[in-house]
């Protein structure tokens, strides 16, 4: 392959390149929404007296640009369906709940096809529709909100200028506390870890 081709190969990688980074870039005042499903994967050691089990639901999130590198996410969900086990996992109900969460992320590659970034914030959780049947139909359970922190990591991979696939791991720190009749019957340390795939659109 002599010089010149060559030098029209290399001339080429580079504009591509060049051209795909300046697609792809994130740039202060974007705003990115992200939608999709998560898993979610509540604290399995829990030695509480009830915990609730796993459940998958629609979520989305809206970021915002601070500059090109910080950004403001809020999290957002359809309520999650979760049964309701005793210790020795015998089921006893159910119930739902939602856990919007504001979170600061930093992404270190605005300018890459693959962004990976790790976000910290505050995650508020309140259950509803609280129902109990079998060995415990016809008592009252209520479960009530909880305040905690919250970590992810996770990347955008970019399609075009536009649209992106998500990927996040994210961890809460969730523990409510259960009454049943109106008697306390101590807390349940849910923390999950929640597993997500999206599909976004940078506008």
């Amino acid at each position: 392959m002599n010089l010149k081709i060559k030098t029209v190969l290399c001339t080429a990688v580079l504009l591509t390149t060049a051209a795909a980074n300046t697609a792809m870039a994130m740039d202060q005042g974007d705003w990115l929404i992200r939608a999709g499903a998560s898993y979610i994967d509540p604290k399995s050691n829990n030695h509480d007296v009830v915990s609730v089990d796993s459940a998958t639901s629609f979520t989305f999130n809206v970021s915002y640009f601070m500059t090109d590198a910080w950004a403001l996410e809020l999290l957002a969900a359809y309520p999650f369906k979760h049964d309701i086990e005793l210790k020795d996992g015998t089921d006893v109900g159910k119930t739902k709940h939602l856990p919007p969460t504001l979170s600061i992320q930093y992404h270190w590659a605005p300018q890459s096809v693959f962004q990976p970034y790790v976000g910290v914030g505050l995650n508020f959780t309140t259950f509803f529709s609280e129902e109990l049947y079998g060995p415990l139909e016809g008592a009252d359970l209520s479960l009530g909100n909880s305040w905690g922190l919250a970590g992810e990591v996770g990347a955008d991979i970019k399609l075009n200028d536009a649209w992106f696939l998500n990927l996040s791991i994210r961890y809460m720190d969730i523990e409510t506390k259960a009454k049943i009749n109106g008697e306390s019957i101590g807390k349940v340390d849910i923390s999950p870890w929640i597993y997500g795939g999206n599909v976004g659109f940078r506008f």
